[in-house]
């Protein structure tokens, strides 16, 4: 681990007070907790705070840093670039070593028909792009009718304007005046949810109707696009039932409509393949990605484009007039480049399918006999504990939404990070995570439950 430095943790606290704004976050709670919690070094699975906490990261830093902290050669390689070339464009028929390197590596791992590359800096930018690309693409094509994206409630694809109005959660949609015209919203296939009680498989075929009614209802002649993550992660790690997916592609390719895989948290290894449509087996026209390809160690993302998408922009000799300054940023590439190389060499992808991916689950089943926990659930490293008010049913505490924080306060008070989604805890630890750690991360969670019914039937 590296030096760490001796910070004066009052003091950032004041400044992080009077000057730093969070993101998504009460800046009236930030003012009454006196700042922000204040990590200062990290190494493997685990943050240290500025009061000296060690905490064990199950999320990852926030679903993201899939090779663990204290990479060496992450820094060593950023240096490097910035040595040689710290910054160049995209622009203007330009490019530089290390996106382009990049590019080839991502489409070798997306493999078949995605053979192109767009780098941005963020999921959200991601899924920015997807939305000009998808709209450009059909205007290209002679169909500029086709405008309507079809997505799901509860999904999660960003926070910039088109990106949050692509995502379905209301309490977003709220500031701002969004959703923008031309996307539609359907139902989620959370099965724990809005399916209780009914056949897992016959949930997901109603969940996938739902996309078809809407096609019709909208006109066919008029959708471009229907979105989705291979599990929602931001909207509580909702695991599709069986024969969900399928059934989605099935309906994109009845109607030709694009399908878009919302790879931000799912991609590189985190489901135990290095994407989450190739575990679920369809076939995606874009994928949007971002997190896991630098491990949260710089800002980059990118968009995986069919060839034949490129080939009609191609074809049309226009310019596709979108893009960022640091798009294929050459210090953020290099990093990412070298990411990819040490979850290959470590064989991270395989270890999460055939070694802690299902060590993670089978830890995870101690706690289905919780008096508060309704469904315990997970995939490769994402992981869901479902609290209720009255065990064997799906009914909550209070009116819904409250338990979650309650017994996350006290995961972390136990030194377990791990993020509430209205009431149940959800986990995304690093794909370096040991079986002690997954235990301990499990003896926490069940201790914080323990420690949780008066507040709970206070609600």
């Amino acid at each position: 681990m590296a030096t760490v430095r001796n910070y004066d943790i009052p003091a950032l606290r004041k400044l992080d007070v009077a000057h730093h704004l969070p993101a998504q976050s009460s800046y009236g709670l930030q003012v009454e907790l006196g700042g922000s919690r204040i990590i200062t070094h990290a190494q493997g699975s685990t943050i240290v705070d500025g009061d000296g906490n060690a905490i064990l990261d199950g999320m990852a830093g926030l679903w993201c840093v899939n090779i663990g902290y204290g990479r060496k050669e992450l820094a060593q390689v950023a240096a490097r670039q910035m040595e040689e070339l710290p910054f160049y464009n995209t622009f203007f028929r330009t490019a530089t070593v290390p996106p382009i390197e990049l590019a080839a590596k991502v489409a070798s791992l997306l493999g078949g028909h995605l053979q192109h590359v767009f780098f941005n800096n963020s999921g959200s930018e991601s899924n920015d792009t997807v939305f000009r690309l998808v709209r450009t693409y059909w205007g290209m094509k002679g169909e500029p009718k086709r405008t309507v994206f079809i997505s799901r409630h509860n999904a999660y694809h960003g926070s910039t304007v088109a990106s949050a109005s692509l995502g379905g959660m209301s309490y977003m949609h709220v500031q701002g005046g969004l959703p923008i015209p031309g996307i539609e919203h359907v139902m989620q296939p959370y099965w724990f949810g809005e399916g209780f009680g009914e056949d897992p498989e016959a949930f997901g075929a109603r969940a996938a109707q739902e996309i078809e009614d809407r096609i019709l209802a909208v006109g066919p002649e008029n959708v471009a696009a229907f979105i989705g993550e291979p599990v929602q992660g931001a909207g509580g790690v909702i695991i599709p039932p069986p024969g969900y997916w399928p059934r989605v592609e099935a309906i994109c390719r009845k109607y030709g409509i694009l399908l878009v895989a919302d790879e931000v948290i799912c991609g590189f290894g985190r489901l135990g393949e290095w994407f989450g449509f190739q575990h679920y087996g369809f076939r995606p026209d874009i994928v949007s990605m971002a997190k896991g390809l630098s491990s949260g160690y710089l800002p980059i993302s990118a968009t995986g484009v069919s060839s034949e998408i490129v080939e009609t922009l191609r074809a049309s000799g226009e310019d596709f007039v979108h893009g960022y300054t640091y798009s294929g940023h050459p210090v953020s590439a290099a990093v990412a480049l070298r990411n990819i190389q040490i979850i290959e060499e470590e064989h991270l992808v395989d270890r999460v399918r055939e070694d802690v991916g299902p060590y993670l689950n089978a830890a995870l089943q101690r706690l289905a006999g919780h008096p508060l926990v309704g469904e315990v659930r997970s995939l490769g490293l994402l992981g869901a504990v479902e609290i209720v008010a009255e065990k064997g049913t799906n009914r909550r505490h209070g009116a819904g939404g409250q338990a979650g924080p309650i017994v996350r306060d006290h995961c972390i008070a136990r030194g377990l990070m791990v993020r509430a989604i209205r009431d149940s805890i959800v986990m995304s630890p690093p794909l370096v995570i040991t079986h002690e750690e997954i235990d301990r991360l499990v003896a926490i969670i069940g201790a914080a439950l323990d420690a949780s019914p008066a507040q709970l039937a206070a609600l």
